[in-house]
């Protein structure tokens, strides 16, 4: 059995120059997080947790893209727009269980910049390497183990009526929609799971930058208040269009959904969030901008 994505009708009209786009969308996203990578395990100088975090997260958002754009982009160059249905369950795994171990690891980054500016004396003996190393592989377990039951009953669901996916990938509320089955325990267990996995997540970062803003208060000069939010302000970026836009999509009444509406809003969390997260780490970090261009040099050395 086959899908039928049926993706963006006004971007369908127009397929080699969306093609174009999503290419250098996708090569840019490569690109930049393949250099925070780089950079994080080549220079020692940069073997701090903070940038163990950074250089996992790079690592999410490239798989993130990785998981649906190839696919759109083969997709918007064939006359048979479908995709099989291993194909599809495959991708809807990967790309939730990636999706989770994102919101593990930025919820994880919270927590390390609340023991950075709130207790900094401790900081180092309570996040050593080894800490943040289990931590780190915690993320992704939780990442490819919660969204693993869901998906297998997903798989077990009956298609018999329409096959096409309103949706630029295999999202859940899609396919869901699709099902010929009584289909309510199952919705039921899926908001279950962004409960946890979302909405936990979630918790542990409103509650590590309350803390964070609580000591940011009690700092007497403005050019220190200024200083030690500006080593949070990337994160929180990051934090509000990603958590923005998937507590929308997967938690809400399903009276409220509205799947042209879900296309807009996955483009976010799905292409947008992974390809502006490089720059929005980057471009004020001063100490990893200096070993970015310490590495592009030694590259660049032999020409």
């Amino acid at each position: 059995m086959d899908f039928t994505i049926l993706g963006f009708s006004v971007l369908m009209s127009f397929p080699i120059l969306t093609f174009i786009i999503v290419l250098i969308i996708y090569v840019f996203n490569v690109v930049g997080n393949t250099l925070i990578i780089m950079t994080s395990v080549t220079d020692h100088n940069l073997h701090k947790p903070m940038y163990i975090l950074l250089g996992n997260l790079s690592l999410v958002d490239m798989f993130l893209t990785s998981v649906t754009l190839p696919k759109t982009m083969q997709l918007l160059l064939s006359l048979k727009k479908t995709i099989c249905f291993i194909c599809c369950i495959a991708q809807m795994y990967f790309f939730l269980a990636v999706g989770g171990a994102e919101s593990f690891l930025l919820a994880l980054m919270s927590y390390d910049r609340y023991l950075a500016v709130c207790n900094p004396l401790r900081y180092q003996v309570i996040m050593t390497h080894k800490f943040c190393t289990v931590m780190v592989l915690g993320c992704w377990f939780g990442g490819f183990s919660s969204v693993l039951l869901p998906v297998i009953l997903i798989s077990q669901l009956p298609f018999c009526q329409s096959h096409d996916i309103n949706h630029f990938i295999c999202d859940v509320p899609p396919i869901i929609q699709l099902a010929c089955s009584d289909i309510q325990q199952l919705e039921k267990l899926i908001f279950f799971t962004a409960i946890i996995v979302i909405l936990g997540s979630f918790s542990v970062i409103v509650i590590s930058y309350f803390l964070i803003l609580m000591t940011i208060l009690k700092i007497p000069t403005s050019t220190g208040k200024k200083k030690t939010f500006s080593t949070c302000s990337s994160h929180l970026t990051a934090i509000s269009i990603y958590f923005g836009t998937i507590i929308f999509m997967y938690i809400r009444p399903k009276s409220k959904s509205n799947l042209d509406m879900d296309k807009q809003t996955a483009v976010f969390y799905s292409v947008v969030t992974p390809t502006l997260n490089p720059l929005i780490y980057t471009l004020r970090n001063n100490e990893f901008k200096s070993s970015l261009q310490r590495l592009v040099r030694r590259r660049l050395a032999p020409f």
